[in-house]
């Protein structure tokens, strides 16, 4: 083969060699950082661009969709003693992409240590309770508290969703164990309550019944009393008639007398103690004699 047309096909194939090598086209969805003599040069947008061959070099294809990146499982410290476990879930996007290759060694791992840290930081200045209610809270603080180094490296924090807060292993068990206390302590306090309200409905019941059997009693008595002011005036008054059919003034108190002692001496026959009644033959005399009453 002549020497001639070989150089020439070596050049034409170099030439092609270098056109391919210019000619870069950049997909949908990436950028490409290019590196002229070993210094940053540009950022090549997607579509058809023109490079140096030899001179420029593509240093990084990066994306510029969003990327998630998981935050591993750690053991957090509340600021009051409890240990709990708590992992994410970030959403980043590179804005400026020769920043996240050139200011940052391995950005998703720098970006990651860097939620870990802080989730740290803002978990570990809360109480067990707030935060395990609190995941927006933690959100917003954890955004805030990464933006600016992000930022320096080009990168932006889309969002962060916290995945798992929960208490450790430990935690979990003490935390049943007091639960089961204060179970157990408010059974204890509802059921004194309940004793107490009985013994005061019991209270109230028996106050109540006294006050009702004492005016019972008082309204017992008063009618007794009535009764027997009844009973005296109609004894006057039958005294009054036997006094003025008989004539005597004595008469009718041995007549009142009489009809006493023959009341008593029916009680005594009706006993169940009672043996003979001897009545006196008598009767008008023997009243005389018992109560000092003589006879006009």
């Amino acid at each position: 083969m002549n020497v001639g047309l070989i150089i020439v096909i070596a050049l034409l194939a170099l030439v092609v060699a270098t056109i391919v090598n210019g000619v870069k086209i950049v997909p949908q969805g990436f950028e490409f950082v290019i590196m002229r003599l070993g210094k940053y040069h540009a950022t090549l947008m997607p579509g058809l661009n023109l490079i140096i061959p030899y001179i420029d070099t593509i240093a990084a294809k990066v994306t510029r969709k969003d990327i998630s990146l998981e935050i591993p499982s750690q053991e957090v410290i509340t600021r009051d003693n409890a240990v709990i476990i708590t992992n994410a879930i970030a959403f980043i996007n590179i804005h400026t992409p020769h920043k996240a290759i050139f200011g940052i060694d391995n950005y998703e791992h720098a970006t990651s240590n860097l939620i870990m840290t802080n989730l740290r930081a803002i978990v570990g200045q809360m109480d067990l309770d707030d935060a395990l209610s609190s995941r927006e809270q933690i959100k917003v603080k954890l955004i805030q508290a990464i933006a600016n180094e992000l930022e320096d490296w080009g990168l932006t924090v889309k969002s962060i969703e916290i995945q798992d807060i929960k208490p450790s292993t430990t935690m979990q068990a003490s935390m049943e164990r007091q639960a089961a206390a204060e179970r157990i302590r408010r059974a204890a306090i509802t059921e004194a309550e309940g004793e107490k309200q009985a013994a005061i409905l019991i209270a109230e019941g028996q106050k109540q019944k006294a006050i009702l059997v004492a005016e019972g009693n008082l309204e017992a008595s008063r009618r007794d009393a009535e009764a027997r002011i009844v009973l005296a005036n109609a004894t006057k008054d039958a005294l009054a008639l036997v006094q003025q059919g008989l004539g005597s003034d004595q008469l009718p108190a041995l007549y009142l007398l009489g009809e006493k002692y023959i009341a008593t001496l029916q009680q005594l026959s009706t006993s169940e103690n009672s043996k003979t009644v001897i009545l006196p033959a008598d009767l008008p005399a023997a009243l005389q004699g018992m109560f000092g009453l003589k006879m006009k």
